[in-house]
């Protein structure tokens, strides 16, 4: 069976708009614990995205969220396999991806929630092979 990105995605997102300031995001993010806040209109759809590596440089905190704000947000459709978001969150080297379903943010996934595929499997490594006991020729 393949695990569907709605299987893991996290479906209660924290948004903010375009005009809130930059030090209310920060807020946002340090209260709820939270490492990424998407950035909708009204009709809540992304135009934007905001992470904690956007805020590490010294920024005015009074400034509009939509002047820092990362515009091309990648989504993956609700009902992909989790496969695809891998790839696209590996290629592009993000670590969060907006799920949407008929353009509307329904939830997120990040790559922590990826590692819990590893974690419920139980993922043990494979041992190492066994060294050959065959003696090597040398001329």
């Amino acid at each position: 069976m393949n695990a569907k990105i709605e299987d893991l995605m996290v479906n209660s997102v924290i948004t903010t708009v375009p005009h809130k300031s930059i030090g209310h995001v920060r807020k946002i993010m340090e209260t709820n614990n939270i490492q990424s806040v998407p950035v909708v209109n009204p009709d809540d759809e992304v135009v934007g995205i905001v992470t904690s590596q956007d805020l590490i440089a010294d920024h005015n905190e009074g400034t509009p969220i939509q002047k820092l704000m990362t515009k091309n947000v990648l989504t993956v459709p609700l009902y992909s396999d989790v496969h695809i978001a891998a790839r696209v969150m590996r290629n592009h080297k993000i670590h969060h991806l907006v799920v949407t379903h008929e353009k509307k943010i329904v939830g997120i996934l990040s790559s922590f929630d990826l590692l819990k595929l590893v974690e419920d499997k139980r993922f043990v490594m494979k041992n190492p092979p066994t060294p050959s006991k065959k003696k090597s020729k040398r001329g």
